[in-house]
């Protein structure tokens, strides 16, 4: 049995991973596509009260996405819905999609990658904004070679005032 393309046994234990800071939904990275071969990566995103994602769609990579605290809604096109703990969701790559903190208290979820590789976008993203730029086009050329693409649905004003969340950044 041929075993050069399996990844080696990986370890991460509670609390342990690297962390990168962006305002309001921070990224904690457990499992790096360089480690699985680029098969998949695994961040956990803790949301702050009233933290709504900017709309996003995806053309390389799905998202898995496992609530482990609070209440995260998640729009995905046409889809709505609101997980509490241990409710899963598969945000497929092409649809304009956000998540938010539905509740009033802190809520933290896991999102698997798959293929991997765009966990390196949240690390590149968190230096250029702790680096203090405002020209939206570093953000703008960031997204575009991650094959990502903002943008502002007609759904977004409806969730932003129903769930009182203060409207994304980007």
């Amino acid at each position: 049995m041929d075993l050069s393309g399996v990844p080696p046994i990986t370890i991460v234990r509670p609390g342990e991973g690297q962390s990168v800071h962006i305002p309001g939904f921070g990224a904690d990275f457990k499992l790096w596509s360089d480690t699985t071969g680029g098969a998949v990566s695994m961040v956990e995103h803790p949301f702050d009260v009233g933290v709504i994602t900017a709309p996003h769609r995806h053309t390389r990579e799905d998202e898995y996405s496992i609530v482990l605290e609070g209440e995260i809604g998640f729009r995905s096109d046409d889809a709505e819905t609101v997980l509490g703990p241990g409710g899963y969701i598969i945000k497929p790559r092409g649809q304009m999609h956000a998540m938010w903190n539905a509740g009033d208290v802190r809520a933290r979820m896991i999102e698997i990658i798959i293929p991997g590789g765009f966990e390196h976008y949240f690390r590149e993203l968190g230096d250029l904004m702790a680096s203090s730029v405002t020209d939206r086009g570093a953000f703008n050329e960031l997204a575009e070679r991650y094959g990502l693409t903002y943008g502002h649905p007609d759904w977004l004003d409806d969730i932003v005032h129903r769930y009182g969340l203060n409207p994304p950044t980007h």
